[in-house]
Parts: C-alpha cells; structure tokens; sequence
C-alpha cells in the first residue's frame, strides 16, 4: 500500500548522467502518494546531457512522475543550474504541473516554507560556469569509477565505498563551501520570516532547527539520489529526512514498457484536470 503524505521533495537526481539512480528512485516514487511532489533543481542533467546515454530506467521516472500528476498529485519543478535552460519557461501552470524558480508554501498551522535550489549561493556556479560545468563532468566520472570499485567490493563481500564523500570530508574548502552555503541560507530564512528554509544543490541531506538571537528557522536539505537516495516528507505538521534503502533490482525481469516520450503526450499527461487527493 503506498503512503499518503501531505508534501515530498526531492533534488538532484541528475536523470541523464551515469551517476543518477534511477533505479531506485522510481522504486520510491511508486511507493507514496503525495499531495504535492517538488522537484527541487537538476532533476534532469542539461549540462551534460548526450544522445548516446538516456536509459530505460530514467525515461521510467519521467513516466512515473507524469502517471503521479495524471492521478492528482500536484508537481512543483523548481530550476537548478544543470536544468537552468528551462528557466526560460519558468512562472507557468499547466494542469497539476508547475514550472518555477522559487516556491514559498503556506502550511495549515500557518507556518512557511521558502523553496528553492540554492545555487544561487555558489559563487562558482555564478560567475565560472564553465568550471562549474567541467567540475560536474568530473563529478559524473568519479561516480562511474565508484560503481566499479563498488561492484568488486561487492563480489568480494566487502562494504560499498563513496569516493566523494570520502574527498568531500577531506578537503577543507568543500567543508567551508558546504557551512556557508547553508550559513547564508538560514539567515535569509529568518530575516524573511520563514519558518522553514529547504534547498537542494550541494547533495548533503539535512535537517535542523536553528535558533539565533535574529529569530529561528529550520534548515532542510533534501541531499540526492545520486549517493544518499533522500528525500523530505512532510504529513500532519511534522517533517522526515526519508533514507531509501538500496534495494538489488533484476534488470532482466524488468518488462514494463517505456512509452516514447513526446511533446503531445507530456501535455496530455500534465494537463489533467486537477484532481482531489
């Protein structure tokens, strides 16, 4: 039976490089069934996008979130900067699906939430695009290396390895990079005067309460499905960092069809009439 939840977000899934598991996201996304789904940033990977590698799987998650908006969930797709080309189109609604930048949510008990990337905060990002672009390309190749030390590790019964996090935690400047990032966002949240502040963007899941003399906020990260498989849930007024278990999937007994997606049937898809959850 799938669980009903008020609102899940989830970021950085990167559908279209060799990192992203698509796989197991999909697993995930049929077993809910949110009110609201937010797509914050990079869902699909634009950069590094190539004809020569867009698998069944990842086409699958496509199908799912779209099978989501026909059946009633709302579907909020906030720009990141690898899908950034799409902020061209950004501020549109069509149907149970929304384009957009930013969102600010208001809750029942009236608190609110402030929505957004985050990579407005990296300055490298900003102004060196295309480092940021080369470092993202490295990044992609560093996770296909993983998969095969993983996949040796593995038949050798050993534990699974993460090289970037291992060179994430050993670098001094990622540390500093990743604090400020979210130094910058809180204190944002509060001078706004959101109760929750949630981003995506640097792929480290999060969640606390921050109490400064300025006021309070609580900082969420909803981290990647790249390495941590995470994702924020949000039912009844309390908030969860969900950890998706890894599960083996037999890609051999994997038959479900992928349609061949084009523009007539996304807005087939996306346009239905909103339904009540």
């Amino acid at each position: 039976m799938k669980r009903k939840l008020d609102l899940v977000i989830i970021s950085d899934v990167h559908l279209g490089t060799y990192g992203s598991r698509a796989d197991q996201l999909k697993l995930y996304l049929k077993s809910i069934k949110p009110k609201t789904l937010v797509l914050n940033g990079d869902f699909i990977d634009i950069w590094q996008f190539r004809k020569s590698y867009f698998p069944k799987s990842h086409l699958k998650v496509i199908k799912q979130v779209m099978e989501m908006a026909k059946s009633g969930t709302k579907i909020v797709y906030i720009t990141g900067n690898h899908d950034e080309m799409l902020r061209k189109f950004t501020d549109i609604k069509i149907g149970n699906f929304e384009l957009c930048n930013k969102k600010i949510l208001e809750f029942a008990d009236g608190k609110k939430a402030w929505i957004f990337h985050g990579d407005i905060f990296d300055l490298s990002v900003q102004h060196s695009k295309w480092i940021a672009k080369l470092g993202g390309h490295g990044y992609d190749l560093l996770i296909l290396i993983n998969v095969l030390i993983n996949w040796i590790l593995e038949r050798l019964g050993k534990e699974k390895y993460s090289l970037s996090k291992k060179i994430k935690s050993s670098v001094k400047k990622a540390v500093s990079h990743v604090s400020n990032f979210e130094d910058t966002a809180i204190e944002l949240a509060i001078e706004q005067g959101y109760d929750y502040v949630i981003c995506g963007h640097i792929h480290q899941p999060q969640k606390r309460q921050v109490d400064t003399e300025n006021g309070s906020t609580m900082y969420l990260n909803s981290g990647d499905w790249i390495e941590n498989l995470t994702a924020l849930e949000y039912h009844k007024g309390s908030w969860e960092l969900y950890h998706h278990t890894d599960v083996k999937i037999d890609k051999n007994s994997d038959s479900e069809e992928v349609m061949q997606l084009n523009l007539n049937e996304l807005i087939k898809e996306v346009t239905a009439p909103d339904k009540k959850v």
